[in-house]
């Protein structure tokens, strides 16, 4: 009995070994030759400005009805552990080119009439994807240069609709100084960002610092200081109209929304039908354009082969009260490296690539998806420069050890073209675990997601290992920084 008994366990391990040796050829066939088998996909990659790690419903929103975001949850994989940088520009920075933003010296913010940006050799994901054939376009936010060779278009986007910079980033800014008559537009921002609770004395920019917001197609001026309300309905019309042109080759489309960003602008449709006021509102009407660029995939036969990613470039900017997002169970905010400031909702979906109702804890960033589009199109990776980004492709198993939280300090001073800025290591994480720099203190997040318990005297060897392993691979990151892009 014993020797059967045996026999039936190491039948039992055989046959579990078995089914894990078939698991992993079946996801090595669809990771490499199932797609180079076919027509390279279709990417879509939508980012909304400021959104919250809490804001939809995937994510425990109890008030914004994102009912096409959750959708693509219910249908693809919902990331719990997903980071990005704590600013707009250093965020977009890192997702375009594949590095931690210090590398390339894209670690501040840009300011309008700015003298630098985005360099001529940086090579972004539209670069990449170009020789496969792709049709790339960029629409909305850029904010990585608004001068003619840091914008899009010179950048591998054939064509680009958007906004070169933040969209509060305008006269009507609600602390710019008012030297004479007060505009009813400038009167509603200041008014509004007084009733929210942010500062909105106007004392902190000259009254010339923001020149009138230009909206641009490709490197032209469509208009100045335009409509935000109809903004996302501009942004979704545009690349409803782009994936349609382009159907019959491989596309990628960078749909980068101006909103929830403040000041918040909701369309006509959505004003005032949120349970969550305007900042609700604008998030409604971002998922509304979702479901209509996931129906035109059905309609025109993409949606098999077309990956669709959403995401957010940063947390909530809580100063901002009310129109501010929420980071749900995340501590702080925006500009900030607790977790409320970086990790972001992400969700990717790709019918018959990527099963339906996942849900991953493992770590991933933003400036992954350059490996990652790089694996799916079949493109290569540049060679002559060194890049941070991992190939998340097949999206199973251990994704990312460890992930770097830079901060960036600015320091505004009108006699300067811009900001003057100090790179800070703020945090870095490594498994479980994370260490903030500065004050030593000590998480481990998937117990203590809201970083309220510092167990750095309990586990000083963690502490000292993740102190050296960061000064480490900061160390690596900026010292010897690619040349940031000069007129």
């Amino acid at each position: 009995m014993a020797a059967i008994a045996g026999w039936r366990e190491r039948k039992e391990a055989n046959r579990v070994a078995l089914l894990e040796v078939n698991r992993r050829n079946f996801l090595e066939l669809i990771s490499t030759s199932a797609l180079a088998k076919t027509k390279p996909p279709n990417i879509i990659l939508v980012m909304a400005d400021d959104q919250g790690y809490g804001d939809l419903g995937c994510y425990g929103s109890p008030s914004i009805r994102t009912p096409h975001i959750d959708r693509m949850a219910r249908e693809g994989i919902r990331f719990t552990d997903f980071y990005a940088q704590p600013l707009c520009g250093p965020s977009r920075a890192g997702l375009m080119t594949g590095c931690y933003p210090p590398r390339n010296s894209l670690n501040f913010n840009h300011v309008p009439r700015a003298k630098t940006g985005i360099h001529a050799n940086e090579v972004t994901i539209a670069q990449m994807l170009k020789p496969q054939g792709y049709a790339t376009m960029a629409i909305g936010k850029w904010h990585l240069g608004d001068a003619a060779p840091f914008l899009p278009t010179r950048h591998g986007f054939d064509h680009w609709l958007g906004l070169p910079y933040s969209n509060d980033m305008w006269p009507f800014h609600p602390k710019v100084r008012r030297d004479g008559p007060e505009s009813a537009v400038s009167k509603a921002s200041r008014e509004r960002a007084e009733l929210t609770g942010f500062d909105g004395q106007g004392t902190q920019y000259p009254s010339d610092w923001f020149p009138p917001l230009p909206l641009m197609s490709d490197e032209a001026v469509l208009e100045l200081n335009p409509d935000q309300t109809q903004l996302t309905s501009r942004y979704t019309q545009a690349a409803l109209d782009f994936i349609a042109a382009k159907r019959n080759q491989p596309f990628f489309l960078y749909l980068a929304h101006s909103m929830p960003h403040v000041p918040l602008y909701p369309g006509v449709k959505f004003a005032g039908k949120s349970a969550r006021g305007r900042y609700g509102d604008v998030i409604e009407e971002i998922d509304d354009g979702m479901g209509r660029i996931l129906a035109l995939l059905v309609k025109l036969k993409l949606d098999e082969n077309t990956l669709v990613i959403y995401t957010s470039d940063n947390g909530p900017w809580l100063p901002y009260g009310i129109d501010a997002g929420s980071a749900g169970p995340l501590r702080q905010g925006k500009g900030t490296v607790y977790e409320g400031g970086v990790r972001v909702p992400c969700i990717m979906r790709w019918p018959g690539k990527i099963p339906a109702g996942a849900v991953t804890s493992e770590i991933a960033c933003n400036i992954d998806f350059f490996a990652t589009f790089a694996h799916v199109s079949g493109s290569p990776m540049p060679t002559d420069r060194k890049l941070d980004s991992l190939n998340l492709w097949p999206l199973t198993g251990r994704l990312r050890d460890t992930f770097l939280y830079f901060n960036s300090t600015p320091r505004y001073d009108p006699t300067q073209s811009r900001p003057v800025n100090t790179t800070v290591l703020g945090a870095i994480r490594r498994g479980p675990w994370k260490l903030h720099m500065e004050s030593k203190a000590l998480y481990r997040l998937p117990e203590d997601v809201g970083e309220s318990n510092d167990v750095q005297l309990r586990y000083p060897e963690i502490v000292k290992e993740l102190e050296q392993l960061a000064m480490q691979l900061a160390k690596e990151v900026t010292e010897n920084p690619r040349p940031l892009g000069q007129l």
